[in-house]
């Protein structure tokens, strides 16, 4: 009775688990919020410059000139955006899913600061003397052409202004209305240019003591009087605003990458669940279920904290499904151990978990670090990724650990698996008497390796490809892209194959000339990509975009960086990199020791040296998101160390006293045995979704991914030939003087001499 009523629980838990997230999966994707990667639409880096000498831009100013862009963007219907307000002294602006760009843009930059002045550029009024929210966009009543009306706060006010220029014979009874004046600027010179400042000049023939105007131009359409209406309603900018950084994404652009992505994502996921299944029999079908919670969790709770979904978020939600299959494979695997030692199901089951539980805690930390790290020092799309990463990996531990330990101990505890070792995907052959006081000896597809002997091969390896590294960076140096360099970036889109000739010739009819060879990619190279080194101005954006969608039926992608920018995301990179690794050294000397935290961080720096060395032999574009890639491989990376330093620790604590290298090379190589299979299943599995990530995602995320592969393959590599290696010759060599003595303490369960 009470075997079959925990069988019960487990289904119908399953089962009321299930149909919630049937039921509710479709509800949740349409509330997600969509970065502008994903949906098109386009980000401006704003830089505040004060108005005047006498003017000092603080938070007030600052909070003040948001304010204005929001009713600016509100009166043109955009929904969600969103302002950042950075230091020093900028506005970062997002507007996803905007369907006139250049509308936009030119709403968000206009200055808006309207005067009224005499045709010798006098001063009289200005935007303040108009009552807010008065202006509308109408029709003149005798030539309907399009106005815009507005009213004075005060009539006096304008009747005074046209009576003193009526009183001055040499001011042709006119009232000059100014946008955006400037110290220079004159009424003779702005109104025979074609795009000029001076939007109406009415004359008058009597004093006009009147709150209401009408504002004219013979050049007014319908669009651009309800657009000059909406910028004065909004009010006038209290700053200048400077571009510093662009980025416009075409709205094919964002659809395709998404449904690329979402499609390449769920073929990781179920390659994972695959893999699992096939090498953990029974405990497989539980991580993919867990697994499936996971995903519909991190969802839920990424929707319910309001944050936008971009295309390395969902790089980080598949990332993450690596992250919680690891913390399944970690616990597995020191089940099916203690099954192989001989000892029951149930007493495998407490086993396993209980030595499992301070590993993945460890591991999961020092991945948080990273993220952590990547969130404060990461641009916009960056910090999305970091995001969901911290949020992936607080949930694969709910999951992974307690979900799993949950679901699979409803059947360990019914004992319905009590006879069944081959449900664990143990054979009863290698299962040992638990009497014998036999050790299980760890094997790998049935074979022992010997990792410490070999070592100085390994360290010739590592030492003879960073000096060929080194040469090729020296020869060729990294392909690195606007985001270092500053320069514009084109992506051009079409349904068709294109050319490089095609592009350039397309470019050079804009008056532009490409930096840079012209890059083609895609499904069949229906991608191009250009480079410029000098940034595009918003005008010229604006051809270029109005061109290309002319010509191909799709906006392209523009991305434009200022030298300041990009001198200040260079070195933000290389903040981000020297924080994380002292951040995790810290970690790992106060959970292991220092010894262990300095191998640790040697394995790191050469695992990001190899993705480094990589992007300059294959020339692919080294953009920020590389770092996100790399800071993501540390940790990963560190997580594979800190798993085998986690098992070096239980040895030694059963040795407790070790007195010579040969032994203790002993315990390293038989603590990388026992890891091993964890290892290798842990890279195939994330590797399972980087993998499709490369093949199928979206073109944005293309070198990220494969940034990710190559980081994995050496993250595996360094942590069983190097990190475990470096740190027995270091110890080893005062083990004569300083034998390792095991000692208990409370704040610290690692050796300690």
């Amino acid at each position: 009775m009470v075997k079959r009523r925990r069988i019960v629980a487990f289904f119908l838990i399953v089962l009321v688990l299930g149909a919630t997230i049937g039921t509710t999966y479709t509800d949740i994707a349409n509330k997600m919020k969509l970065g502008l990667d994903l949906q098109g639409g386009f980000e401006v880096l704003y830089d505040v410059k004060p108005l005047d000498e006498e003017q000092e831009v603080d938070r007030s100013v600052l909070e003040s000139t948001v304010a204005t862009l929001e009713r600016r963007v509100d009166a043109i219907g955009i929904s969600e955006p969103s302002f950042d307000i950075e230091e020093p002294n900028r506005i970062r602006v997002q507007l996803a899913g905007v369907q006139d760009q250049d509308e936009a843009r030119e709403m968000l930059a206009t200055t808006a600061q309207l005067s009224f002045r005499d045709v010798n550029d006098k001063k009289y009024l200005d935007g303040s003397d108009i009552k807010e929210g008065s202006a509308k966009q109408d029709f003149h009543p005798d030539t309907n052409q399009p106005i815009v009306s507005v009213q004075f706060k005060d009539a006096d006010r304008f009747g005074d202004t046209t009576k003193e220029i009526m009183e001055n014979p040499d001011l042709s009874d006119q009232v000059v209305i100014w946008m955006d004046y400037e110290e220079g600027d004159t009424y003779e010179e702005e109104i025979q240019k074609e795009d000029s400042k001076v939007i109406s000049a009415p004359t008058f023939d009597g004093v006009l003591r009147t709150t209401d105007i009408m504002i004219e131009s013979s050049t007014f359409t319908i669009e651009e009087a309800q657009q000059l209406a909406d910028l004065l309603n909004a009010g006038s900018l209290p700053v200048e605003l400077e571009e510093k950084y662009s980025d416009s994404v075409g709205a094919q652009f964002g659809k395709q990458a998404l449904d690329k992505t979402v499609f390449a994502s769920i073929l990781g996921i179920l390659l994972i669940f695959i893999y699992m299944i096939f090498y953990y029999r029974f405990p497989g079908v539980i991580a993919a279920i867990t697994l499936s919670i996971y995903v519909y969790l991190v969802l839920l709770v990424f929707q319910l904290m309001n944050g936008v979904l971009t295309l390395p978020g969902i790089a980080a939600l598949v990332l993450g499904v690596g992250m919680a299959v690891d913390a399944n494979i970690i616990t597995y695997e020191r089940i099916k151990e203690e099954i192989k030692e001989g000892k029951s199901v149930k007493a495998a089951f407490k086993a396993g978990n209980q030595h499992s539980l301070s590993t993945i805690f460890d591991a999961n930390i020092t991945t948080m670090i990273a993220a952590a790290v990547l969130f404060i020092f990461g641009t916009s799309s960056v910090k999305g990724f970091a995001t969901l990463l911290m949020v992936s990996i607080v949930l694969s531990f709910i999951t992974a650990v307690f979900g799993s330990r949950l679901f699979l101990g409803f059947w360990v505890n019914s004992n319905m698996l009590n006879k069944r070792p081959g449900w664990f995907g143990v054979k009863r052959d290698q299962i040992l008497d638990i009497n014998s006081g036999e050790e299980v000896e760890p094997t790998v597809f049935g074979k022992k390796f010997d990792f410490v002997k070999h070592r100085k091969k390994f360290f010739s390896i590592s030492i003879g490809l960073v000096v060929i590294g080194i040469a090729c960076l020296a020869l060729f140096r990294l392909n690195l892209g606007i985001d270092f360099t500053a320069g514009s970036r084109v992506e051009v889109l079409a349904d068709q194959t294109l050319t490089s000739e095609e592009i350039e010739e397309e470019f050079e009819t804009l008056d532009l000339e490409v930096s840079a060879p012209i890059v083609l990619s895609g499904d069949n190279e229906n991608i191009a990509v250009a480079r410029f080194s000098d940034e595009l101005s918003q005008d010229k954006v604006s051809e270029v975009r109005s061109h290309f969608e002319e010509k191909y039926g799709n906006e392209p992608t523009v991305n434009t960086v200022s030298n300041v920018v990009g001198q200040e995301l260079a070195k933000n990179a290389v903040l981000a990199v020297l924080y994380a690794s002292i951040g995790i050294i810290i970690y790992v000397t106060i959970r292991f020791e220092f010894y262990s935290a300095l191998t640790a961080i040697l394995a790191l720096l050469h695992d990001a040296f190899f993705i480094i060395a990589l992007f300059s032999i294959t020339r692919l574009e080294f953009d920020i998101t590389i770092i996100a890639a790399i800071l993501t491989i540390v940790g990963y990376s560190i997580n594979d160390t800190i798993v085998t330093f986690d098992r070096i620790r239980e040895n030694l604590k059963k040795k407790k006293k070790i007195k010579s290298f040969a032994e203790l090379a002993k315990i390293i190589n038989h603590s990388l045995m026992q890891t091993l299979a964890r290892s290798i299943n842990t890279v195939l599995t994330v590797i399972f979704a980087a993998l499709m990530l490369f093949i199928f995602g979206a073109n944005a995320i293309t070198n990220f991914s494969f940034a990710l592969i190559v980081g994995l393959i050496a993250g595996t590599y360094s942590s069983l030939f190097i990190a475990a290696q470096v740190w027995l010759v270091w110890r080893g060599k005062s083990i004569k003087e300083k034998p390792i003595v095991y000692q208990e303490k409370k704040y610290n369960d690692g050796p300690q001499v």
